[in-house]
């Protein structure tokens, strides 16, 4: 598909999922002494998703893992919609997008593995960090030049804003 069929694609987008692993962040897990799951995520990513929920579309995160770091995160970035612990993500997709009335193609995902694939295929946007698994590669619409957790979610907020062409107007009121 050529660039400009994709930007078509990204300006229609409605809901946007992601993945977190190696996404939202850059993939690795710390454990406490205790046993606590931690993760760390990107502040400038943050101020994307904001940037782009503000813009009118909604954010949903869609994760095989189930953490109560993820939900802290989510709840601070005001997403409402977490679905954790998901083994089937194209099915949580389907049913998210069904309960909303909002077409597939309408809907984006990032992912940066090979599980993320059904999902990323079934929406009509796809993307993914530039480090994702090789195949993931071949298969996103398009594809950040920052890694997971370092960058490459704000990437796409900011061409999804673009291509409904709401990020000029964005930064133009960052000067005011």
């Amino acid at each position: 598909m050529d660039s400009t069929a994709v930007r078509t694609l990204a300006g229609q987008i409605r809901l946007m999922g992601f993945d977190v692993d190696g996404v939202m962040t850059d993939g690795t897990i710390w454990f406490g002494p205790d046993g606590d799951l931690m993760k760390g995520f990107n502040t400038l990513d943050g101020h994307g998703l904001k940037m782009l929920a503000g813009a009118g579309v909604e954010i949903v995160i869609i994760s095989g893992r189930s953490s109560a770091a993820v939900r802290h995160r989510a709840a601070n970035l005001g997403i409402t919609t977490a679905l954790l612990g998901v083994e089937n993500k194209r099915d949580a997709m389907r049913e998210l997008a069904a309960e909303r009335g909002i077409a597939l193609e309408h809907c984006g995902y990032m992912g940066d593995d090979i599980v993320d694939l059904p999902v990323m295929r079934a929406c009509g946007f796809s993307a993914a960090p530039a480090n994702a698994h090789f195949f993931v590669l071949q298969h996103a619409r398009w594809i950040a030049e920052a890694d997971g957790g370092r960058g490459a979610v704000r990437e796409v907020c900011e061409y999804l804003l673009d291509a409904r062409g709401a990020l000029d107007a964005l930064l133009q009121d960052c000067l005011r």
